[in-house]
């Protein structure tokens, strides 16, 4: 790369004080292929950024020369060549750059239309859309219902035989159901129950203390105190075990729904 003045006034100052390349490397630490660098300004050779500063700093300080000139001539000198470098970059990078077809302009002219008459036919079908479907229609024939309600009220009740089948479909389906038992106590009592025959583990019952037991078929619940407690399968309300004040047994099946079923049919 052709020196420029910064580069040639820090060499004949150097070789007017008769120091050779040697001496400053020796007294500065700056290597010899950095002094080299900076007298024929060849700054892709060198580290740059505040590397260079320094380096110009030291050389001129002993050298004897005014710090502060040499570095503002450095500076003058490296942005012209970054400015260089950057023309030079930005005109390589515009050569690489293809024109632009001619036909790339007129597509998107093409484009832009036929978008437009695609929002203009979109909006001349929604409006007749629209007006077609806001349009009075027919008031529709009330002949229809009236035969319908006509043929229901004609129609006669179902015999009591098809209601006794009924009821007992309903009770056949309610036995299939697992059963739900539940025992709350007004006092502190003790109730032991079987599930299908086996042995649920008992304890004392609390007042306003309600449990709950599941079984298939059938619950033997023998309650200590039995007016002291209510006794629920699947939600209904069953007799007490026993008498008022005394110990008793039942058992509880889906008999007992059974008869509650039927007993509120013929209420």
């Amino acid at each position: 790369m052709a020196r420029g003045n910064f580069g040639e006034r820090l060499k004949r100052e150097r070789e007017l004080r008769e120091v050779p390349l040697e001496e400053i490397t020796q007294a500065t630490r700056i290597g010899s292929r950095f002094l080299e660098a900076l007298e024929n300004e060849d700054w892709d050779k060198l580290p740059g950024g505040v590397f260079n500063r320094g380096f110009v700093r030291s050389i001129a300080h002993y050298l004897g020369l005014d710090e502060e000139a040499f570095l503002a001539e450095y500076d003058l000198a490296h942005t012209a060549h970054a400015e260089q470098q950057a023309q030079k970059h930005g005109q390589k990078i515009e050569d690489r750059i293809p024109p632009t077809p001619v036909w790339v302009p007129v597509a998107l002219v093409l484009g832009v239309l036929l978008f437009l008459a695609a929002i203009i036919f979109g909006g001349i079908y929604g409006w007749r859309r629209f007006v077609r479907r806001s349009a009075p229609r027919p008031a529709a024939s009330i002949t229809a219902p009236a035969a319908h309600a006509s043929m229901y009220a004609s129609a006669s009740p179902l015999p009591a035989s098809n209601s006794s089948s009924l009821r007992a479909a309903n009770a056949s389906r309610a036995a299939e159901l697992p059963l739900d038992f539940s025992v709350s106590a007004s006092a502190i009592t003790h109730v032991h129950v079987q599930a299908d025959g086996n042995p649920v583990p008992d304890d004392a019952i609390r007042p306003s203390e309600n449990r709950h037991f599941s079984a298939k078929s059938d619950f033997l619940v023998t309650a200590a105190d039995s007016s002291a407690v209510l006794l629920e399968l699947n939600g209904e309300a069953m007799p007490p075990a026993g008498a008022p004040g005394t110990s008793g047994t039942i058992t509880l099946t889906s008999k007992n729904l059974r008869q509650a079923s039927g007993g509120n049919s013929q209420s």
